[in-house]
């Protein structure tokens, strides 16, 4: 008997072997702590949603001073803006995968954003994989035109199980 994908519910958890980097010429890194909720069943993408917190707390640059720089108020100000927060309103097949539009909320300022991905399936498994830059400045991280440009590449590989 053959059963669709939403026979078996839509929603997935995120693994611990999740990795969310950043980087442009200037810094690079990860944030270590990401927690949501993905609702995705490609049959029904009207039916999907993505919600992600990342705790700003988790940065990770490997390097001690230049994580707590980037968790001052100067930058991400982690005390004031704990979180970096996505919640997608439509999700969009495309010619390379999918697109999620939704808002992007970084040190109070939300502003709409198109992030494209792909997603592989393997059983009860799978991966997420999204690609796309954020301009900080946009968001007020740090000052514009100091020592770390503007753009801020952004690839977020989410292994995620069937709950």
């Amino acid at each position: 008997m053959f059963l669709s994908l939403s026979s078996f519910g839509q929603g997935w958890k995120i693994l611990e072997t999740h990795k969310v980097a950043f980087s442009n010429k200037d810094v690079s890194g990860t944030f270590d702590d990401i927690s949501g909720t993905i609702i995705f069943d490609t049959e029904n993408l009207s039916a999907s949603k993505f919600n992600f917190k990342l705790k700003v707390e988790s940065i990770n640059t490997g390097n001690g001073l230049q994580n707590k720089h980037a968790r001052g108020d100067e930058w991400f100000n982690a005390e004031k803006y704990p979180f970096i927060e996505f919640n997608s309103t439509k999700i969009e097949k495309t010619d390379t995968g999918f697109k999620a539009t939704g808002k992007l909320e970084m040190h109070g300022v939300t502003k709409e954003v198109v992030i494209p991905f792909t997603f592989s399936k393997k059983g009860n498994k799978g991966t997420f994989i999204a690609k796309f830059s954020v301009n900080r400045t946009d968001y007020n991280v740090g000052k514009k035109g100091n020592d770390v440009a503007d753009a801020i590449k952004i690839t977020a590989t989410l292994p995620v199980q069937k709950k």
